[in-house]
């Protein structure tokens, strides 16, 4: 290791000193790092009978190695110190550091961090659902999905010789507006609710949501406020939630499903236990089995409805092969079947006529009455009770007023449902086939129990008589 020329090119990482006339004498060993943008020396104290470390010796080494920008002086004259007054060897010690240079950055559009995060609803490890995990970005409307970016100008750096370090120009890929977005400002703009969909650099929202294979922890719940399109088959605990229509090609496998508009299943629907659907508009499939739907429009049904609940605020309309098992079926229009009821099966109960939501509103009531009854039986026999101190008593009674309050009201409101309920006098009941004996069929809460078959009838309210007419069609 010797002392270059004037002349002589520095190689980063190699290591330099200057060669003194004693080599026992202490000494300094630079290396030129990272672009000579950094100097770093190991300090060496004397060696039997050598000279220290001397500032003439510094000035040379900063001379001879062209070390003029950026000496850390602090750093240098604490080494400086250690080596020659505490004898110590110190190492890698940053004796001076340029300026790096900073790269000129385009203008650009940069993607809104915050979107790259999966839709979850997990809180902590050991309690995530993977159900709810969803690869798809759902945006809002009027929602930011990027920032436009300012141009950022370059700056030459210097090294530690003093020369100049030139600066490259960046071009960063950015976003490109795509379909459904806008620029306002400096921010492109979501125009609708729907996903988020990136086409290389084109940003676009759209409003329906595709999914190409089936619905199961690949995709997580669905959860989208526009319209669905499901090619594969619904798995089993996922459920669907829309804010549009939803359209399956294959067998619906139910867990729950809140649609707010239609329904289209091009297999059938399946329902395990609680199964539930509910939907805003129509509702058309194959079959349902096992499932509790509520629609606010008509259903149609090809094949079979099995054990199961349906209410409609419209009709049930069903082909001439379509057949009704061991379910209760609410439809205020009526209902139109190739059979209803089996042998051997659960029998059937129809309920036309009736506004079901009004009705289930009359039974939450009529519950209510009957827990305020027990209640009231109780306070009056604790009031009468001789054991009962007058204290007791006074607050007894308070309680039983504000309860005798709230009976009054629930029996003004079932009251009132009951002028309400019947919504449809002309809802009609046919069956192009069979309707199976043990058959209950209600119009406007006017009763019909079946007791043998009837083939090829239909069934309205005869409104003088009051009862359930029975024609051959």
């Amino acid at each position: 290791m010797e002392s270059p020329r004037k002349d002589q090119t520095l190689n980063p990482g190699e290591e330099y000193t200057l060669i003194t006339q004693n080599e026992n004498d202490g000494k300094i060993v630079i290396t030129f790092l990272n672009n000579y943008l950094e100097v770093r020396g190991d300090f060496f104290p004397p060696r039997g009978g050598g000279s220290p470390i001397s500032a003439a010796y510094i000035r040379d080494l900063f001379e001879k190695f062209n070390i003029i920008h950026g000496v850390n002086q602090d750093e240098l004259h604490g080494a400086y110190k250690k080596c020659v007054k505490d004898g110590e060897v110190v190492k890698n010690i940053l004796i001076a550091s340029g300026d790096p240079p900073v790269n000129e950055v385009l203008e650009y559009m940069q993607l809104n961090p915050l979107l790259l995060q999966y839709n979850t609803q997990e809180k902590e490890a050991d309690t995530v659902d993977h159900r709810a995990r969803s690869p798809f970005i759902i945006v809002k409307k009027d929602q930011a999905l990027a920032k436009q970016k300012s141009h950022k100008p370059g700056r030459e750096g210097k090294n530690v010789h003093g020369e100049s370090i030139g600066f490259t120009v960046v071009r960063p890929e950015g976003i490109t507006p795509g379909e459904n977005t806008r620029m306002e400002g400096r921010f492109l703009i979501s125009n609708i609710n729907g996903q988020l969909i990136q086409t290389k650099s084109t940003l676009s929202v759209m409003e329906n949501l595709v999914i190409k294979g089936a619905v199961g922890y690949k995709t997580g719940n669905i959860v989208f406020p526009g319209d669905v399109e499901i090619d594969g088959q619904v798995s089993d605990g996922f459920k669907i939630y829309s804010g549009g229509s939803v359209t399956m090609k294959q067998t619906f496998d139910v867990t729950d499903a809140v649609i707010k508009y239609d329904l289209n299943v091009g297999g059938g629907i399946i329902g395990r236990g609680q199964a539930m659907i509910k939907a805003g508009g129509n509702l058309r499939t194959k079959f349902i089995e096992n499932c509790h739907v509520a629609v606010r429009k008509k259903i149609a049904v090809e094949t079979e409805i099995i054990h199961s609940r349906i209410f409609t605020l419209e009709a049930l309309e069903m082909g001439e092969k379509g057949k009704i098992v061991g379910s209760e079926i609410h439809a205020v229009s009526g209902v139109r079947a190739g059979s209803i009821g089996r042998a051997g099966s659960k029998a059937v109960k129809i309920h036309c006529g009736v506004d079901f939501t009004l009705e289930q509103e009359k039974e939450r009531y009529n519950s209510i009455l009957r827990a305020l009854a027990a209640k009231l039986q109780r306070l009056k026999e604790l009031i009468n009770d001789p054991s009962t101190d007058e204290e007791k008593k006074t607050k007894m009674k308070n309680i039983l007023e504000k309860l005798l309050e709230e009976q009054q009201k629930a029996q003004g409101r079932v009251m009132d449902l009951l002028g309400k309920v019947n919504v449809n006098e002309d809802a009609t009941v046919e069956a192009i086939g069979e309707i199976a004996t043990g058959t209950l069929i209600e119009i406007c809460q006017i009763a019909l129990f079946t007791t043998e078959p009837l083939k090829k009838v239909k069934i309205r309210l005869g409104r003088e008589s009051q009862k359930l007419i029975v024609e051959k069609m």
